[in-house]
């Protein structure tokens, strides 16, 4: 039979196993929730810099410069505030927009109303009363978001179409 002396002994040698064993749980547990939070961060930092090129395009092409003169509106970086504090938080650049395609509206002319397959494009009118009369020109416009402070650099390519009278890329 064991002595009283000797149980203590084996108590005390359980319990320091066992908080062993709990202060590694507690240390993977730490480490596995600190690189969640990592990769949360770095999902939300790309949602940012994707919604921030979002919004520098759709300034891009509500310009009316944009028809006439796509490269001169597109020289221009668009600096974007997302979260409302009134400091930019990405600064935006553009590659050149190229327009790769130019369509003939069918029924454009002579005050017929077309739609141009972009949600919420019509053209009414036209230009000389002719079918050939309506255009529609398509551009690829290229956004590129880089934040040195995050390392995230983001590239976002949007289809655009615009109604022309004119039937050739400019």
């Amino acid at each position: 039979m064991k002595t009283q002396k000797q149980q203590r002994g084996v108590t005390l040698i359980m319990t320091l196993i066992f908080l062993m064993m709990m202060s590694l749980f507690a240390v993977s547990t730490f480490r596995s929730s600190s690189n969640n939070i990592r990769v949360v961060g770095n999902m939300q930092t790309r949602q940012e810099g994707t919604a921030a090129a979002g919004a520098a395009i759709d300034a891009l092409i509500s310009s009316n410069l944009f028809t006439t003169d796509p490269a001169l509106v597109a020289q221009s970086p668009v600096s974007v505030d997302v979260d409302g504090d009134n400091t930019e938080d990405y600064l935006v650049r553009f590659d050149l927009p190229t327009c790769y395609r130019v369509t003939t509206l069918t029924g454009c002319g002579g005050g017929a109303t077309s739609s141009s397959g972009v949600s919420g494009t019509v053209i009414e009118g036209g230009s000389g009363g002719s079918a050939a009369g309506c255009f529609l020109r398509e551009w690829n416009v290229r956004a590129v978001v880089n934040d040195p402070r995050t390392g995230l650099t983001v590239v976002v390519n949007q289809g655009v179409a615009v109604p022309s009278t004119d039937g050739t890329c400019i």
